[in-house]
């Protein structure tokens, strides 16, 4: 039986994937539905994550400041960050959620500090933190092409040494 490979924006492609060869990294037994699993290459960390849109590869490091997602959750297309709180949609490469700590999303436009409902705005002190996490943009996927044959999830991968 085929496994569905998510379709990703073709702008969103990692550098270096275009014609490079593939990688046989997972069995696709071994990665359920809803599922993600991440598969280090030398110092290259793989997301690799089973959503109802079908399989997607992508760096496994949040686009915000780059914690490991596989230790997060995914619901559908939609993985949190355990770090920050931001949520990310693998259909898209979209932030769906900022992460708590704010800053600009990846049009530029910037997003304040989580406050809960009903409180006053978080205040940030003035300092070279404060101006970090103003300046922190959070970034789309880039997307690795992913294929399955004979059983195997394989994914295209610049030049890596396994």
């Amino acid at each position: 039986m085929d496994e569905p490979i998510g379709a990703y924006p073709p702008a969103l492609q990692a550098p270096g994937t275009r014609g490079v060869p593939f990688h046989r990294l997972l069995p696709v037994d071994d990665l359920g539905s809803g599922a993600m699993r991440r598969v280090s290459l030398g110092d290259l960390d793989v997301l690799i994550a089973r959503t109802p849109n079908g399989i997607f590869a992508v760096d496994d490091r949040c686009p915000h400041m780059s914690a490991p997602l596989s230790l997060g959750e995914l619901d559908g297309c939609v993985v949190a960050c355990p770090l920050h709180s931001g949520t990310f949609d693998l259909c898209s490469g979209e932030p769906v959620t900022m992460p708590t700590t704010g800053g600009l999303d990846p049009d530029g436009t910037h997003h304040p500090s989580w406050s809960p409902a009903g409180s006053a705005p978080k205040e940030d002190p003035p300092g070279i933190k404060s101006e970090a996490r103003r300046m922190t943009r959070v970034r789309r996927f880039r997307y690795y092409p992913v294929r399955a044959v004979d059983g195997w999830i394989e994914v295209a991968l610049p030049q890596v040494e396994p």
